[in-house]
């Protein structure tokens, strides 16, 4: 099993209360999900990608970041020599799933991918929200908002008694093996209590003559490899 580096210690508590950062003019705030369900969120990254979950990696090498409701970055961690640009598609992915979930309905980001196409309900969406760039260099942004929105799969809503808590997000492989790890690691850690399926749908309908890709309707994404599952 490839080492698992924790980057971001979900022990290290901020400061009570907002302080204002006089450097870069936002705000630092202490993560509202408590350390102990953090450490048991990324707890279960190790495991998980070593279930089989289709992709590219065996095991998937994978980041995984999680914000609360707020959409506070609590947490940051990776397994072995995953992209460095996933990091911050990790976190984006944890900010959208949360951002567009509530009590009423789930929305993974794989959920996203359909309606996002051009012609489709909520293209557009992509450019709402967007990433803050001073959080792309490696360790920073805990504290703090960094946005952002991702439309296909690796992120997930964190449910707690109906209610949304934050948003966990994963990156590092296909946006298929991505869910697939995000929603083993969020049931795992006993935080999907949706009111709706937010999994992961694949068109089921022949592919065209001249199109080898179904076509994808409703809050469907395209399949990614041949290996793929649906967990």
């Amino acid at each position: 099993m490839r080492k698992l580096l924790i980057l971001s210690a979900a022990t290290a508590l901020f400061s009570a209360g907002v302080a204002r950062s006089d450097d870069n003019n936002s705000y630092r705030s202490a993560c509202g999900i408590d350390a102990t369900t953090v450490q048991n969120i990324q707890k279960q990254l190790a495991t998980v990608v070593q279930s089989g979950n289709g992709g590219l990696f065996k095991p998937n090498l994978m980041w995984s970041a999680i914000v609360d409701r707020q959409g506070v970055l609590c947490s940051v961690i990776k397994t072995g020599d995953a992209w460095p640009g996933s990091r911050s598609i990790a976190i984006a992915k944890a900010s959208a799933a949360n951002d567009f979930s509530n009590a009423n309905f789930a929305l993974s980001t794989a959920m996203l991918y359909g309606p996002t196409q051009p012609g489709g309900s909520l293209y557009g969406l992509n450019n709402s929200n967007p990433f803050n760039p001073q959080f792309q260099t490696q360790g920073t942004g805990l504290g703090y908002v960094p946005g952002g929105i991702i439309t296909f799969g690796g992120g997930v809503a964190l449910y707690k008694a109906g209610h949304v808590i934050g948003g966990l997000g994963v990156s590092g492989d296909t946006s298929c093996a991505d869910h697939a790890i995000a929603y083993k690691m969020r049931k795992a850690a006993g935080l999907d209590g949706a009111p709706n399926s937010d999994n992961i749908q694949y068109p089921v309908n022949p592919p065209a003559p001249a199109n080898p890709q179904p076509a994808v309707t409703g809050f469907q994404q395209p399949r990614c490899l041949d290996t793929d599952i649906i967990p």
